[in-house]
């Protein structure tokens, strides 16, 4: 009975075996081939290279040049060279020999990097196309590539400010590159192998690729040449009159394009991290705008009609409005000046004057109009709305300094942008650095207009103009561009820090403005008027601007006002 009982559960068991051999190798052969084919199947990225950088015209600011990454897998170096009879030095050695050379290493440092056990280890990064070429072409097994991409910047620290920079591992990290990395990254390949037990590639598997897409261009609005000149102007000014840094902006009126963005101190987009400063000044750093305001003041009065250029007003050095004590910059006996002479001689008590024929609430929505107090719109990292505090906050002293550029806070780019507002009849345009992206084609797909806003009527525009070349003597202002009639504004404020901000904006020529720029000179130890910090650097490069982009003198005199009554 015991004997029959074991001989019964023998054949089950034979049974099962059976039973679960036919499953295996028949009916479950195609799944559990699939799993083979998975389990010894890989898949590498082909990095795709960012798009270029360029400026308005084409020029090249930023690249990714095609490189690649050469790795091995030390175990199946040992076979280089195994079936050739006629080889002497066979394995590592001979690999390493015929390497040395290509990579740039000695013999001795090759081989040690080729000999051992691990399946995968980086040879070398970042190596030009013909030295991979040259590496592959040995046939070397183990040895391989991936392609990567290396980021350069043709034109060195020239816009670095507004490029930015990508990191080690080419993640954008400032700037466009930062901003517009959607266009610019574009999207990387895969091609997925089946690998042996050693990490070799098994040349009858299955292979896939997947080709990477490159990313796109970007076209800026920058000038490269008017960009370098305005760094090489800006950085002179600073360092002649002992300021930290400063900023230069070319913008255009009319079309909201920014051609320069200048900043010293500014970096190497190719070294960064050799610098200590990797912002952008004209657009993070904040500062009373001191003289440059009267501007608006001027503007909201006019525009509100309480005023006509021909004003007039009793203006003594220091006067007391409800108690608080305002001064111009330097004495002077009282003087009888018209609106106009009040802008001329920039005088902060004439101003307070003028301020006082409109309430502080609507001061303050035609500075919001101008755009301060809100971001420029220009899609840079770290960019600042500056400070302008609710009218109701206006309290004390605030209520009068405002009307000249003080107790408020602004960035370059917003100044520049807000008084080009006179130079387009009245209209600000957003400032923009992006000109669009490039097609396949060669043609460029903006990526939206500028939003314009009306902020004074086209006569208001018009007056402001010939109040402000009449406050910038083509005789004697230090601003002053040869043949062409310049009308601008000297600006200087004190820093909570107890330094100065000095500043010119302007535009010409006067009667067809089109170019306006702004030169700021941040952190200078004493007082020094932006007649001197800022005006001489102004009329080098508002000179060279108008070369560079073509634009003639008109012939038409500097036109002088009424100043004193």
């Amino acid at each position: 009975m015991r004997h029959r009982f074991l001989v019964a559960m023998m054949l089950v068991a034979v049974m099962a075996l059976s039973g679960r051999l036919i499953w295996v190798q028949g009916l479950d052969a195609s799944a559990r081939a699939q799993e083979a084919v998975k389990a010894r199947t890989t898949e590498r990225t082909i990095g795709a290279l960012r798009g270029e950088i360029t400026d308005r015209d084409g020029e090249v600011l930023a690249s990714s040049v095609e490189r690649y990454d050469l790795w091995v897998n030390q175990k199946q170096v040992v076979e280089y060279l195994a079936k050739d009879k006629d080889a002497e030095v066979k394995g590592v050695k001979a690999a390493a020999q015929q390497l040395a050379p290509l990579l740039g290493w000695s013999v001795a440092d090759t081989e040690k990097t080729l000999t051992g056990d691990r399946g995968f280890l980086y040879l070398d990064k970042n190596v030009e196309p013909a030295v991979r070429d040259a590496v592959i072409s040995l046939k070397i097994p183990g040895i391989g590539s991936d392609r990567v991409s290396d980021r350069i910047y043709p034109a060195g620290p020239v816009g670095g400010n507004i490029l930015g920079f990508v990191g080690s591992e080419g993640d954008p990290l400032a700037g466009v590159e930062y901003s517009y990395d959607d266009y610019l990254s574009g999207s990387d390949g895969s091609i997925t192998y089946e690998r042996g037990a050693g990490g070799q590639i098994i040349p009858t598997g299955q292979t896939k690729t997947t080709p990477a897409v490159d990313g796109q261009d970007v076209v800026l609005t920058i000038d490269r040449d008017l960009q370098w000149k305005a760094q090489q102007i800006v950085a002179a000014a600073v360092q002649e009159k002992g300021g930290t840094s400063g900023s230069a902006v070319v913008y255009n009126a009319r079309t909201g394009e920014v051609y320069a963005l200048a900043d010293y101190p500014t970096y190497d987009p190719n070294a960064p991290g050799a610098d200590d400063y990797l912002g952008n000044h004209s657009i993070s750093d904040v500062f009373a705008p001191g003289s440059t305001g009267k501007l608006f003041t001027m503007a909201a009065a006019l525009e509100e009609g309480t005023v006509t250029p021909e004003s007039e007003y009793v203006v003594p050095y220091e006067k007391y409005f409800d108690g608080h004590r305002i001064k111009d910059s330097h004495y002077h006996e009282e003087q009888h000046l018209t609106l106009a002479g009040v802008l001329k001689n920039s005088s902060n008590v004439g101003t307070v004057q003028i301020s006082e024929t409109l309430d502080p609430q609507t001061r303050y929505d035609y500075l919001r109009k101008f755009g301060l107090g809100e971001k420029t719109g220009v899609d840079l990292p770290g960019e600042s709305a500056g400070i302008l505090h609710p009218a109701e906050d206006w309290k004390g002293r605030d209520r009068y300094t405002t009307s000249f550029g003080q107790a408020y806070s602004v960035t370059a780019l917003q100044m520049v942008a807000a008084v080009g507002t006179f130079a387009n009849d009245g209209v600000r345009v957003e400032p923009t650095l992006v000109s669009g992206v490039r097609e396949d084609d060669g043609s460029i797909r903006s990526l939206g207009q500028p939003e314009q806003t009306r902020v004074v009527s086209s006569e208001t525009a018009n007056t402001m103009v010939e109040l402000m070349d009449n406050a910038a003597d083509d005789e004697t202002s230090a601003a002053a561009v040869k043949n062409y009639a310049v009308a601008g504004k000297t600006g200087t404020a004190q820093v909570g820090d107890g330094t100065y901000t000095a500043s010119f904006i302007g535009f010409a020529p006067a009667d067809d403005p089109e170019l306006v720029i702004g030169v700021f000179v941040y952190g200078l130890p004493t007082f020094i008027s932006g007649a001197r910090a800022a005006a001489p650097a102004f009329s080098q490069l508002m000179e060279y601007a108008l070369q560079n982009q073509g634009i003639a003198p008109t012939g038409v005199a500097p036109r002088t006002l009424k100043n004193e009554w």
